[in-house]
C-alpha cells in the first residue's frame, strides 16, 4: 500500500517526506513503547504509528531504520522533529484518530502487522 493510500484512509496530513507519497509500505508496528520498537528487526517498509511525538520517536527509528511515521491522535510534531527527520530522509504523517482506529482501518485495508 503507498502513503498517499494511507493518507486517505485515515484522513491524515504529510508533514515531511512529501515528495515520497509513492513509495510502498509493506506492514505497520503500533507503539508507544520505543523500547519495544527497538526490538524489530528487518525494517524495511515498515511504518510505526505512535502517538509519542518528540524527539525520542524520531531518534528510535532511525536508529531501527524505520522511514515512515504515522502520528496518532492528533499530536502536535515540533520544528525540531520535522528537522530530524528531514535530514534523515522519513516521512512523517499526522491523523486525528486514534491509535487503535488508525490500525483497524489499515488492517481492514489489507495492510499486515509486524507480527
Amino acid at each position: 500500500m503507498t502513503i498517499e493510500e494511507i493518507i486517505n484512509l485515515v484522513q491524515g496530513e504529510i508533514l515531511c517526506g512529501d515528495e515520497r507519497v509513492k513509495e510502498e509500505v509493506a506492514c505497520v508496528f503500533a507503539s508507544d513503547l520505543m523500547s519495544d520498537v527497538l526490538t524489530l528487526k528487518d525494517n524495511d517498509g515498515l511504518m510505526l504509528l505512535t502517538g509519542l511525538c518528540n524527539l525520542q520517536s524520531i531518534r528510535t527509528c532511525e536508529m531501527s531504520d524505520i522511514n515512515y511515521i504515522l502520528i496518532v491522535r492528533g499530536k502536535e510534531v515540533t520544528d525540531d522533529m520535522l528537522e530530524l527527520a528531514e535530514d534523515n530522509d522519513m516521512v512523517i504523517i499526522r491523523t486525528k484518530y486514534s491509535m487503535f482506529k488508525t490500525s483497524g482501518i489499515l488492517y481492514a485495508a489489507g495492510l499486515p502487522p509486524v507480527y
